[in-house]
């Protein structure tokens, strides 16, 4: 492969990275322009229908079942409660940390494989994984401190956002460690953003939200939001071709801190010292996570 080609799978690798970081406020605001379910349905169903022209249409009988079930199982299950923790959120500053808890994944994603593996672990895997923690509680509790006083009344304020984002990061890390494993080299993201959609839709209409009320703004914001997010996965999928994953997985680290800053200008937020403190923990954490146990003969 030669130099300019393994760059420009490598750009869109990056492309695919900034634009997940957009999906945290594009799903916040899609919840309060239409409802938290409605809006979530709306933006996955737009996805879907983009990496259907984009990817093609999938045929089922392609796929592993057990991929299929397990596999597309988790990712419907993720996407639902990151997105139902970030809608039903009190408010944006809450919804802000919602998103910080689901980037606990990545250092829960190794801290599984350590368990399930028989190989030599770093020892500094586990205060690395502590760190991470560490940086979600902080940005939690703000700038009064890190006390277990203080992250019980901030969570029993409304418990069940915080249940989803804390389930969807565990949920999202055995994805990752399980598809590897059963996928069989196969991708089918645009049949689990199907499902995903058609699930959302489902729950939508047992629900007791009002009707979906359509302006010019809400219509381009959804078309947005669904590109999106599907543009992200599409891309990623062009990036590991034959990307520098070396690089690609580096960066994707520091996702969270994309994130905030995307969220922090696009919903009119001000974050405190503290919050981007424990963001910067949780990026640190993770970042050191990825340095420790990644394949050394792969540099």
């Amino acid at each position: 492969m030669s130099y300019l080609t393994k760059n420009k799978y490598t750009f869109y690798g990056v492309i695919a990275i900034l634009l997940w970081s957009a999906v945290t406020a594009l799903i916040r605001d899609l919840s309060e322009l239409f409802s938290p379910i409605g809006g979530a349905a709306m933006m996955y169903t737009v996805s879907a229908i983009f990496l259907m022209f984009v990817m093609g249409i999938p045929k089922i009988k392609d796929y592993p079942k057990q991929y299929l079930i397990i596999g597309g199982g988790l990712f419907v299950t993720y996407e639902i409660c990151l997105a139902l923790s970030l809608g039903l959120s009190n408010s944006r500053l809450q919804a802000m940390e919602m998103s910080i808890i689901n980037y606990l994944w990545p250092a829960l994603t190794v801290l599984l494989s350590v368990v399930i593996s028989d190989k030599k672990i770093n020892i500094l895997v586990y205060p690395s994984i502590l760190l991470a923690f560490t940086g979600v509680a902080w940005c939690i509790s703000g700038d009064q401190g890190i006390s277990i006083s203080t992250l019980l009344n901030n969570i029993s304020d409304n418990p069940l956002t915080y249940l989803m984002a804390f389930s969807a990061a565990i949920i999202w890390a055995i994805y990752c460690v399980v598809t590897q494993s059963i996928s069989n080299g196969k991708n089918a993201i645009t049949l689990f953003f199907s499902a995903t959609a058609a699930t959302l839709w489902v729950q939508y209409f047992f629900s007791n939200e009002p009707s979906l009320q359509f302006t010019l703004p809400s219509m381009l914001t959804l078309l947005l939001s669904g590109i999106v997010i599907g543009a992200g996965y599409a891309l990623w999928n062009q990036a590991l071709i034959g990307a520098d994953m070396i690089l690609l997985g580096t960066l994707s680290y520091f996702t969270p801190v994309f994130s905030t800053l995307f969220a922090s200008v696009y919903l009119s937020i001000s974050l405190t010292g503290s919050f981007w403190q424990g963001v910067a923990l949780v990026t640190l954490g993770s970042l050191i996570c990825f340095l420790v146990t990644r394949d050394k003969k792969h540099i």
